[in-house]
């Protein structure tokens, strides 16, 4: 079984793409062959800067490694290093229609945000699609807000297949009910596009200033609260065992504690949490080259793949050099 999955270089990585992508992502190496790829391509419909973009590309692939990502067991490597998803997707947009394109919710969603109109933005999934099929994925874990990404890549290899003959097989979504959605400081879903994020591997003074800066509402140090509405509960709840958790949440309960204090304990576990990805990053920034050798290899079984599904479709579509 292979297993894509595809994070966007466009801003540091957050908690919440840890526990939303990168955990369950990683847990998945031992369920198959991974091919994870740092999305370059698709971060320029919000990054313009070049150097912005390289050095967000390269922290994604530090901090995948340093969560635990196996370069052993996946391939890990970035999408501009396979150019024939490019091709691929102009293919497919010959044939994609554009009523399908149009019902995107991400495209929707990211105008009314106010980003710009841009093409790119509209044909994404077609993109996304050329993404997945190119290595002819099995599954592709994503979460529920996603799940139309795999509908549309779907669609689109069936678009395919009743045109030029049976080329892609149609990739299955893999959407677990306890993939996280992790709160914002605000309230919201933890995003960069909201500017509610917990950095990954942030420094401790702006880590503890973030977290001390999580909205609470106005109940008094004495009066109960209700951890279920609490962001600062529901963080904790991601790094916390089921003991303490239930310690928690009956201090929530019992009242005499304040926010501020349950934030400091929140710090507390967050920072205990990843001291051990922190120690590992540090030793993959040690180590020179190591990065750039993980990221070849990846690119190279990449390739290998991609280029049997081309000869397939550059055949199927009369767009091979000789009849």
């Amino acid at each position: 079984m292979r297993i894509l999955s595809g994070i966007q270089s466009s801003g540091r990585l957050h908690i919440g793409n840890y526990f939303g992508m990168m955990q369950p992502a990683i847990a998945l190496q031992a369920e198959g062959e991974t091919f994870y790829f740092i999305a370059n391509y698709h971060a320029l419909t919000t990054v313009t800067d070049p150097a912005v973009l390289r050095e967000n590309s390269w922290r994604v692939a530090v901090d995948l490694l340093a969560c635990g990502f196996d370069p052993e067991k996946g391939a890990l490597f970035l999408q501009t290093d396979v150019p024939q998803v490019t091709e691929l997707a102009w293919i497919i947009s010959t044939v994609a229609p554009k009523s399908l394109l149009e019902k995107a919710h991400s495209y929707k969603d990211k105008i009314a945000r106010g980003l710009p109109a841009s093409v790119g933005l509209f044909s994404y999934p077609v993109l996304m699609a050329a993404d997945i099929l190119i290595y002819e994925s099995d599954v592709v874990p994503v979460g529920k807000d996603q799940k139309q990404h795999i509908e549309i890549t779907r669609d689109l290899a069936m678009k395919m297949n009743e045109t030029f003959g049976e080329i892609f097989k149609l990739p299955e979504a893999r959407i677990k009910a306890t993939t996280a959605i992790v709160p914002g400081l605000d309230g919201q879903k933890m995003s960069k596009s909201y500017n509610n994020t917990i950095d990954l591997f942030g420094d401790e003074k702006d880590t503890r200033k973030r977290v001390m800066g999580i909205v609470t509402d106005s109940t008094p140090v004495d009066s109960p609260k209700d951890p279920a509405k609490s962001i600062i509960f529901q963080l904790y709840s991601l790094m916390a065992n089921a003991a303490e958790q239930k310690t928690m949440r009956d201090r929530f309960a019992a009242g005499g504690t304040g926010y501020g204090d349950f934030k400091k304990e929140l710090f507390d576990k967050l920072w205990s949490y990843f001291e051990p990805m922190r120690k590992r990053r540090l030793e993959i920034l040690a180590d020179q080259g190591y990065v750039d050798r993980v990221l070849q290899r990846g690119a190279e079984r990449a390739n290998a793949a991609a280029d049997k599904v081309m000869a397939r479709v550059r055949k199927a579509t009369g767009l091979e050099r000789k009849p």
